[in-house]
């Protein structure tokens, strides 16, 4: 009974948050060059700037849940800041199918200059 309690509570949580959840670093490393390009949202829930950022690419999942897009929290995992060479966030990293980081911007997009960058390269 509680396994199903705590799954219900997780599952409406996930239903009305509008923000992307973080994925754990060493989870997303290995989404690196799995033959799809990536992109990578590194900031902290606790950045104003990053928590947009989070809704836009929360409702671009949404339209298209293919979309390798995921959210590092520097907050919580300190040393993706460091792997990643992040001095500023939020910072957005793509990466090519083949696990090359072909552009980096740091700073909040508005949701026209998000989808720009995803068509760009291929998200």
């Amino acid at each position: 009974m509680f396994k199903f309690l705590l799954l219900t509570g997780l599952s409406i949580s996930f239903l009305f948050s509008n923000e992307l959840n973080s994925t754990p670093y060493a989870l997303v490393v290995k989404e690196i060059a799995k033959g799809k390009p990536v992109m990578i949202e590194v900031g902290s829930t606790r950045c104003y700037a990053c928590q947009e950022m989070g809704k836009l690419l929360y409702d671009r999942i949404l339209k298209k849940p293919e979309s390798k897009i995921f959210f590092v929290d520097i907050g919580k995992e300190r040393e993706a800041a460091k792997a990643f060479k992040v001095q500023m966030i939020p910072t957005q990293i793509f990466y090519d199918a083949q696990g090359k980081e072909v552009e980096r911007h740091i700073g909040a997009m508005s949701a026209e200059e998000l989808e720009a960058f995803l068509f760009k390269h291929g998200i």
